[in-house]
């Protein structure tokens, strides 16, 4: 008979933090996934979901013993039952750094075998308002918030620390339509973006701006407002320069931007390959491939595909010597790995935001010959559990 701990209180001892936003206990031989807790402390935990198998997922109600590390949250809906978005507000934000530290150690060891000291950098600007992109959603009310943990049900915000004022004071005040979801992104220029998307099947309604402008890697970016784009404002450039100092793509080779967006790094590499080299840069999203023919109309070695990363290079017989990709969340796969290691690069620079992920396709380069030979991470969403890392993949016996 299958066991359902949910609404029960348990008292226990939190251990070390898992990929996720949230720390390891154990109960009667059973994993509890306990969230708004620190590793060491004392707590009162309601069971939360419990399907019944090893583990459950459980909320620190009460905190009997606290860490040296809490801290009082300065989102008052940012507790346990309340608002999903931020997962470490009761930490400071040097234990929060060393949390998410210790996570991309955990993956790279469990999933690639890899025993790394990992430190997670800040970025400027601090734990609040570096938010500049997001993404709300209106309750039955019309009153505009976001989903709480693992739900559908919406806690309607007042604010949203963590987002810049510009894109809280465009879209909380008002009242929408129930169920629209609502993005807001403010770009460098201070210019608020707008647009309501009103559900499956219905087109979205812009309602303030369309193009925003960017800048990193001495550029100025004209793209769509709500594409992709670095949602900390010193992350786009932060990563582009990392890009750069580890792709170091000589002059006249060939280079690949995979899951290139506008180009960002394909920027990069046109710079160090120069007009005589040339750069592949492959996107899925066909706005942002029309917006990064755009900007980089000056630089003629960058050539375009639009497809789904895997397809296109499917088709490629060209060796580059380096290859860049930033993937989405669940990574680039086996299939894209392969590829990239068949074409033979000498180095791969990967860009990933998540450590799981990037963990796996790791230890699947280096079943193809790839070495992990440097890794930075960076706090680019304070507050939350998310990381980002920058690896960088040395072919064997072409590294130092």
């Amino acid at each position: 008979m299958s066991l359902d701990w949910t609404g029960r209180t348990l008292e226990l001892t939190v251990g070390a933090v898992a990929h996720g936003g949230h720390c390891v206990a154990r109960v009667d031989g059973r994993v509890v996934f306990v969230r708004h807790a620190l590793p060491g402390e004392r707590v009162l935990a309601e069971v939360t979901e419990d399907t019944g198998k090893s583990f459950c997922r459980a909320d620190a109600v009460r905190v009997l013993t606290p860490s040296p590390d809490r801290v009082e949250p300065p989102c008052p809906v940012a507790g346990p039952g309340l608002c999903g978005g931020c997962d470490w507000q009761h930490a400071t934000g040097r234990a929060q750094r060393e949390l998410k530290a210790r996570v991309v150690e955990e993956q790279l060891s469990r999933l690639a075998g890899l025993d790394l000291p990992v430190t997670v950098e800040e970025l400027p600007g601090g734990l609040l308002r570096w938010r500049t992109r997001v993404r709300f959603v209106a309750d039955a009310e019309g009153r505009a918030g976001l989903r709480a943990h693992r739900s559908h049900r919406v806690v309607p915000l007042a604010d949203c620390p963590i987002t810049v004022r510009g894109a809280v004071d465009a879209v909380l005040p008002e009242r929408w339509p129930a169920g629209d979801e609502i993005e807001a992104t403010e770009d460098a220029d201070g210019e608020v973006h707008v647009r309501r998307l009103p559900g499956r099947g219905k087109r979205p309604e812009r309602r303030r701006g369309g193009v925003a402008v960017q800048r990193a890697a001495g550029r100025d970016w004209r793209l769509a407002a709500h594409g992709f784009w670095q949602v900390h404002p010193e992350a786009a450039d932060t990563f582009a320069r990392v890009v750069g100092e580890w792709a170091q793509a000589s002059p006249g080779a060939r280079a690949w931007d995979l899951y290139a967006g506008v180009g960002l790094f394909a920027a990069v590499l046109a710079e160090q390959v120069g007009p005589s080299g040339r750069v592949l840069a492959v996107e899925s999203g066909r706005r942002a491939v029309s917006d990064g023919k755009a900007n980089l109309a000056d630089l003629r070695q960058v050539s375009w595909r639009c497809g789904q990363v895997e397809h296109v290079l499917r088709d490629r017989r060209d060796s580059p010597e380096v290859v860049v990709l930033d993937p989405p969340r669940k990574g680039a796969g086996r299939q894209v790995v392969e590829r990239i290691a068949a074409a033979g690069p000498e180095r791969v620079v990967y860009v990933a935001c998540d450590p799981a992920a990037l963990a796996r396709d790791v230890a699947t380069f280096a079943g193809r010959g790839y070495r992990l030979a440097r890794l930075r991470a960076f706090d680019a969403f304070p507050m939350t559990h998310h990381v980002e890392c920058v690896a960088l993949l040395e072919r064997v016996g072409t590294g130092d």
